[in-house]
């Protein structure tokens, strides 16, 4: 979606909005609905004119704190405000900064635990918040860490990954630019920015990889490991999105002929 786009459907939606609102007790009928963009406006703690120029689409650098008290003016739910900071290209400034493992949303974890094959949740920094027996035993040094461990450090520090995974270095750059995908729309956070700084002073690899700035979709396909104990396993892998939480993933990997 281009700028100009962008502005555009913000525009729509932030007039469409305070249409809906109800003006101030007292202000009697009206032959326009909702609030006026002064009331709006005065409600938000911006200007008037601001408040016009964001509705007519135009390129207003708006403040993720201006933007904050527009979207309590406007009585948006969370998720048209997560729209309207999205469209604003904005973080924020009251979304959870997941410093800490986030625990599985309950759906993602029971479908998880309903799986016989190996399946396993992310969380926004690609840690696991879920995960099952198979997975485990599967992943065994990176799903039985304590605290857990993002998908990215296991891959790029932990030595039972090179073994385990067969074309690592293929692999973990791939890894990598998906990863990147997900980064661009929460690059504000600074639990990512860190995990992001601590990779590139551990990892040679991660550090080269990351400067080259490739981005890729997060993809699925087949996938093969050489497990110490079960010999060459290969999987087709399948990633989902919650609708619920569209900040964590469902991983599962279907056995496949080898």
């Amino acid at each position: 979606m281009g700028h100009f786009e962008q502005r555009r459907l913000l525009g729509q939606f932030v007039r469409q909005h305070r249409e809906r609102l109800t003006q101030d007790a007292g202000a009697g009928r009206r032959r326009t609905p909702g609030l006026r963009r002064e009331e709006l406006a005065a409600r938000a703690g911006i200007s008037p004119t601001w408040c016009a120029w964001i509705e007519q689409g135009r390129d207003v650098q708006a403040s993720a704190a201006a933007l904050a008290r527009l979207a309590s003016a406007l009585r948006l739910t969370r998720a048209e405000r997560a729209y309207l900071f999205e469209l604003a290209a904005r973080r924020d400034p009251d979304a959870p900064a997941a410093e800490t493992p986030a625990a599985a949303p309950a759906g993602l974890a029971a479908v998880v635990a309903g799986l016989a094959i190996p399946a396993y949740g992310l969380d926004r920094a690609w840690r696991p918040c879920c995960w099952n027996p198979t997975a485990g035993r599967l992943f065994h040094g990176w799903l039985d860490r304590d605290p857990p461990q993002s998908l990215l450090q296991f891959v790029f520090l932990a030595p039972s990954a090179r073994s385990l995974i067969p074309d690592w270095e293929g692999r973990a750059r791939r890894l990598l630019s998906e990863f990147r995908a997900d980064f661009s729309r929460a690059h504000g956070d600074s639990a990512l920015r860190g995990l992001i700084e601590s990779l590139q002073s551990e990892s040679a690899l991660f550090r080269a990889a990351w400067s080259e700035q490739d981005v890729a979709e997060r993809e699925g396909g087949r996938r093969v490991f050489s497990h110490p104990e079960d010999g060459r396993l290969a999987f087709e892998q399948h990633t989902f999105t919650p609708a619920e939480r569209t900040d964590f993933k469902l991983v599962v990997l279907q056995p496949v002929a080898g």
